[in-house]
């Protein structure tokens, strides 16, 4: 059983990576991003993205260059979300997918400002919408995970973490997260020890708590996998 310290530890490091976009998951209406981030950039902007018309479509075709008055919109936003002005950034994106609904970048900013509303329907709800109009984006589906996992639907969480992972096989904070929830919340310590050296593989500089977890998986005790009946029930 963890003790009182690495439990607390481990929900800290839980909620850093599953905002590990904040302040804002992209700097593109359409998505493109440039470098993933990781569960320590937690106040840290998004990289610098690719100009927005080079972002690709869900079937890989480039999509056309974006109004520069949406592209200000947009950008004005981000400006306020990494200020912290969360209601003026959620008013801001929000008229962006009032007007143009088929850019995800908009959805993915506000699932994040709902998220850190505790608005977890709302943020899985515009999460979902991201990654149905731009699917081959890692972070959005690792946003989604995190709002997922937040809303305790703990065996989509696990299916959308894979999914970025699947898409970005380097994806750092994807990897981490996944091991967290097979760790905390699906009891497959197993699993979980093999993504907490896979992430640390990926982390040339180390992560001394994430290797103090895999030392005290080692030593742990199998534990069964339990799952809830709320997940149980879902399709």
């Amino acid at each position: 059983m963890r003790s009182a310290s690495t439990l607390i530890s481990l929900a800290a490091l839980v909620c850093l990576a599953a905002c590990s976009s904040m302040p804002s998951a992209l700097s593109s209406p359409f998505g493109a991003i440039k470098d993933k981030l990781s569960p320590s950039t937690a106040t840290s902007t998004a990289a610098a993205a690719a100009p927005a018309g080079a972002a690709s479509g869900a079937a890989g075709q480039p999509l056309p260059p974006i109004d520069p008055a949406v592209q200000n919109a947009f950008d004005n936003a981000g400006r306020a979300m990494r200020a912290g002005r969360w209601d003026e950034a959620e008013r801001g994106y929000g008229a962006i997918v009032h007007l143009h609904p088929e850019l995800a970048g908009p959805h993915a900013d506000l699932a994040i400002l709902h998220r850190r509303a505790g608005r977890l329907a709302e943020a899985v709800s515009e999460g979902e919408e991201a990654v149905k109009l731009s699917p081959n984006q890692p972070v959005y589906w690792n946003q989604l995970g995190a709002s997922y996992r937040l809303n305790g639907q703990f065996l989509k969480a696990r299916d959308a973490y894979e999914h970025a992972i699947a898409l970005d096989a380097n994806y750092a904070a994807a990897i981490l997260n996944l091991g967290i929830l097979c760790d905390l919340y699906l009891g497959d310590g197993k699993r979980a020890l093999d993504l907490y050296d896979r992430y640390l593989a990926l982390s040339p500089q180390g992560d001394q708590t994430v290797t103090k977890w895999v030392a005290d998986l080692k030593n742990r005790k199998p534990q069964p996998i339990t799952v809830s009946q709320k997940e149980k029930d879902k399709p």
